[in-house]
C-alpha cells in the first residue's frame, strides 16, 4: 500500500512574490512553440501544432543563431517563453542554467554538489531533462539530488536528497528517469530500497513526500501521463515492469513484467498510440509490446523482438506510422524503420542508418544522430524521404557524439554534445 511520506528532509525557501507573479504572467497562457519538457509538450516526441519549419536548407545547413561551451551531461534542455533551461555538471557540481534564448546569455546560475562517477564509464554529468511547470523548474541529477527552483528568480525552493532518503542505488549511469509533474505532485521513478518507495510522488510546491509506491527498481525511461475514462494516470516503465498507476494515491491498477536481469536498460519512453493502446521497446533481446489497456486491465496486441528493438531512441507517431530507430547506439549498425503501429509489420527499412533520436514537427521528421549528422525528413510510408542533410558540429574539434534529446521550439532546435550548446533556426 501506498505509504505517507516525510517533510523533515526537505529543504523549503520563503516565496520572492514579484519574481514569481512576473514568471506566472508570463505563463499563464501556454505559449505555442515551448518544450517545457524530455520530448516535448506532451512526451511524445511532437513540437507544438504552430510550428512551422523550412521544407530544404541553405547548402551550409540551417543558420546558426548561437553557440556556447557547456559542462558535461547528456541532459537535453527545456524552452519555455524567452529562456532555455540547461542542466550540466561543470566541476563538482551540477548546475541549472537559465539560458536567454535570442543570445545564448546566461540570465542565472543555480547548483548542487556532486560527486558521480559512472559504474560502466560514459558521463558523469546530468542525463535527465529540465522539467518546467507553473513558473518552477524541477531537475534529478545523477546521484538522485531531486530539487525545485524558481524560473524566474533562479532561487532554490525545495531539495531532496533521493537516494539517500530511500536508499536507492545510482545505477550505470546515474538516475535517468525523468520525473513527471501531473496533478501538483512530482512523479519520479527513485528506484529505493527501504521500504515501498520503488516510485514516489513529492509536493511540487513544498517537495513534502505525498506517497511511496512499489518497489521497483529504477530505468532510464521517462513516465508518460495518459487520460483512462476521462482521470488522468501515469504510465511508467521500471527496471523490470510496465505498470499504470494513480497519481493521486500511487495506487497500481495493473502491472506486467518488461526487461530483463543482467546488463540491460530499459529507457525509451511509452508511446502513446491512440487513447487506450500504448508501444514500449528495449534492446537487449527485449524487443517490443504493443497493448491495449484500460484502468482495469492491459491486453498484449503484438510482440517483436526482431522488428524494433530501440536502445533509448523514443519512437515517434505521424498520420498512422510508426517511425524509429532499431538497433543500439554502442554496438552498430542501426536502423531506421517505419512500421504500422496496428501489427507492428515493417513496411521499409533503412539498414546500416546508425543511431539517432526523433522528433516530428510541421509534418516533418527531424532525426538527429549520435554521429552528428542532421536530418529533415518527409515522412512517407513507403520509403525514407531526405529533404536535407547538415552536420552541425562538424567544425567542433573536441567533438563529442549527439546523445542529448534535441529540443524545438520557436523555430529553433537546439543540440549539445560534449562540449558544446547551438541554437540552429530551422524556420521558415
Amino acid at each position: 500500500m501506498p505509504k505517507k511520506g516525510s517533510r523533515r528532509s526537505a529543504i523549503v525557501a520563503p516565496r520572492e512574490t514579484s519574481t514569481v507573479l512576473l514568471w506566472l504572467a508570463l505563463s499563464a497562457v501556454a505559449s505555442g512553440g515551448d518544450w517545457p519538457q524530455i520530448l516535448g509538450p506532451a512526451r511524445n516526441g511532437a513540437a507544438a501544432a504552430d510550428e512551422r519549419l523550412a521544407d530544404a536548407w541553405p547548402e551550409a545547413g540551417p543558420r546558426q543563431v548561437w553557440k556556447r561551451d557547456v559542462g558535461a551531461g547528456v541532459a537535453g534542455v527545456a524552452v519555455v517563453r524567452s529562456r532555455t533551461f540547461l542542466f550540466h555538471r561543470i566541476g563538482d557540481r551540477e548546475v541549472l542554467e537559465a539560458i536567454d534564448a535570442t543570445t545564448g546569455e546566461t540570465l542565472w546560475r543555480d547548483g548542487h554538489a556532486t560527486s558521480f562517477v559512472p559504474q560502466v564509464g560514459g558521463s558523469d554529468g546530468p542525463l535527465c531533462a529540465p522539467v518546467v511547470h507553473d513558473g518552477k523548474v524541477v531537475v534529478f541529477g545523477a546521484q538522485g539530488v531531486l530539487a525545485c527552483i524558481d524560473a524566474g528568480s533562479g532561487r532554490r525552493l525545495w531539495e531532496r536528497l533521493t537516494h539517500r532518503d530511500y536508499d536507492a542505488q545510482e545505477g550505470y549511469f546515474g538516475a535517468g528517469s525523468t520525473p513527471l509533474v501531473v496533478a501538483g505532485r512530482v512523479i519520479v521513478n527513485v528506484g529505493g530500497r527501504k521500504g515501498d518507495a520503488g516510485i514516489v510522488a513529492f509536493d511540487l510546491a513544498t517537495g513534502e513526500t505525498l506517497w511511496t509506491a512499489t518497489r521497483e527498481a529504477a530505468s532510464y525511461s521517462a513516465p508518460v501521463v495518459v487520460t483512462v475514462g476521462g482521470v488522468e494516470q501515469v504510465l511508467v516503465v521500471t527496471r523490470l515492469s510496465c505498470l499504470l498507476l494513480d497519481p493521486a494515491d500511487g495506487s497500481v491498477r495493473w502491472s506486467f513484467p518488461f526487461g530483463q536481469r543482467g546488463p540491460t536498460v530499459n529507457a525509451a519512453s511509452p508511446v502513446l498510440l491512440g487513447d487506450a493502446e500504448f508501444l514500449v521497446t528495449a534492446s537487449y533481446g527485449i524487443g517490443s509490446i504493443c497493448a491495449s489497456f484500460d484502468a482495469r486491465g492491459v491486453t498484449p496486441r503484438w510482440q517483436a523482438a526482431d522488428t524494433l528493438a530501440s536502445q533509448y531512441a523514443t519512437p515517434v507517431l505521424f498520420a498512422g506510422s510508426l517511425y524509429a530507430i532499431d538497433g543500439r547506439d554502442d554496438v552498430p549498425p542501426a536502423s531506421v524503420v517505419c512500421l504500422d503501429p496496428a501489427t507492428g509489420k515493417v513496411r521499409w527499412r533503412e539498414e546500416g542508418f546508425g543511431y539517432g533520436t526523433l522528433l516530428v514537427a510541421d509534418g516533418k521528421i527531424i532525426i538527429v544522430k549520435t554521429d552528428g549528422e542532421l536530418l529533415l525528413v518527409r515522412p512517407d510510408a513507403s520509403r525514407l524521404d531526405v529533404l536535407a542533410r547538415s552536420r552541425p558540429l562538424a567544425g567542433d574539434v573536441r567533438g563529442g557524439p549527439l546523445r542529448a534529446l534535441p529540443a524545438l521550439a520557436n523555430g529553433r532546435l537546439i543540440l549539445r554534445n560534449d562540449h558544446t550548446l547551438v541554437a540552429l533556426d530551422l524556420s521558415r
